[in-house]
């Protein structure tokens, strides 16, 4: 029998009942599988539990540490290193297979980084893009070594409880696997739309007062690219994962950029409508950042700079004119008969 990975699995929950059975096979490798749930209504508890894992709820109070590191901090892990899945992700066997070689392998091979990145390879209607740009993240990480830092975001209209698209602060050096996670949602694209549009508020409300840099300059370097994987920057291994964020972060003309590399520097046209289909909303997204960076900026110059009252004298005089043309009690006849007197006998 094959033994189970030493590595505590953490789900991270609300509605998913959609995606959570196939990402929960696909963990059955691993020694112990959480689902971190919060007050799902579509059965997602049921689906949680008929997979054997490990049901906790989770109620966000609104401040930090947001639901991630909540994980780390509470629940009652049997292991130090924690893979974080989210329910429409699934692991590949390649993925589970590389995790086992790199827990087996101890400090020899490896384990003396404190966290590993992994390329999420994006699946459309069914089908794994070769190509385009595919995400990456800290997705395992030794508990011991790493954290989600508190950011100052919580004043964002629409912010929730997980952490947004920023990666922990690690204590030590990162690795990198070869293997992908699969990011296969099988939510309607209406799930997709109201998702991107709450990201999109995140991200134009930290860019807007700089705060975006400040937490791109915490975040873990994972420069470079490896061989399986479309996952580097524009500028592929030359430079690392912050310089390639902050040199984007000042890019005019984000929406065609990200376009531009998704779908032609990076082949995604080879991946046919589903790999348009993807470039597509990578640019859509960055274009509703800078929509929504646009129209904050005018309703903030409207405040610091109102409009002047005007002054009582500059107003015009009203003046009293009479009608023009004979007055309103003159019949036709009579304007006929006046005629007459005038210009005959």
């Amino acid at each position: 029998m094959t033994s189970l990975i030493p590595v505590s699995v953490v789900v991270m929950t609300r509605n998913e009942a959609a995606n959570l059975s196939p990402c929960l096979t696909a963990l059955h490798r691993f020694a112990e599988c959480f689902v971190v749930d919060s007050a799902s209504d579509d059965g997602t508890p049921d689906i949680a539990r008929s997979h054997g894992a490990r049901l906790v709820s989770f109620r966000w109070n609104g401040r930090y540490p947001k639901k991630k590191q909540w994980c780390l901090d509470v629940l009652p892990l049997a292991h130090d290193w924690v893979l974080f899945v989210d329910a429409d992700e699934r692991p590949t066997t390649g993925l589970v297979e590389e995790i086992a070689g790199v827990m087996a392998g101890g400090a020899a091979d490896g384990l003396a980084h404190a966290a590993y990145w992994i390329d999420g390879r994006p699946v459309v209607r069914g089908r794994p893009l070769r190509f385009g740009c595919w995400n990456r993240k800290l997705a395992l990480l030794d508990r011991r070594r790493a954290r989600f830092a508190d950011q100052p975001d919580l004043d964002v209209g629409s912010m929730w409880e997980v952490e947004g698209h920023y990666q922990p602060q690690v204590a030590g050096s990162t690795g990198r696997l070869r293997h992908p996670m699969d990011h296969d949602d099988a939510k309607p694209p209406s799930a997709w739309f109201e998702r991107h549009n709450r990201y999109s508020d995140w991200e134009a409300a930290l860019r807007a007062d700089g705060r975006m840099e400040r937490l791109i300059d915490g975040e873990a370097d994972g420069g470079g690219r490896i061989a399986g994987g479309p996952t580097g920057g524009l500028m592929g291994g030359l430079i690392g994962r912050r310089t390639q964020k902050r040199l984007f972060q000042r890019l005019p003309g984000r929406p065609f950029w990200a376009f531009l590399h998704a779908y032609v520097l990076r082949l995604g046209l080879l991946d046919g409508v589903e790999g348009l289909d993807h470039a597509l909303g990578r640019a859509f997204y960055y274009w509703q950042v800078g929509l929504k960076m646009r129209s904050a900026e005018r309703v903030r110059e409207a405040k610091a700079h109102p409009p002047l009252a005007e002054p009582p004298s500059a107003k015009l005089p009203s003046v009293g004119l009479q009608p023009v043309g004979p007055p309103p009690d003159h019949t036709l006849f009579d304007r006929l008969g006046i005629a007459r007197r005038v210009g005959g006998p």
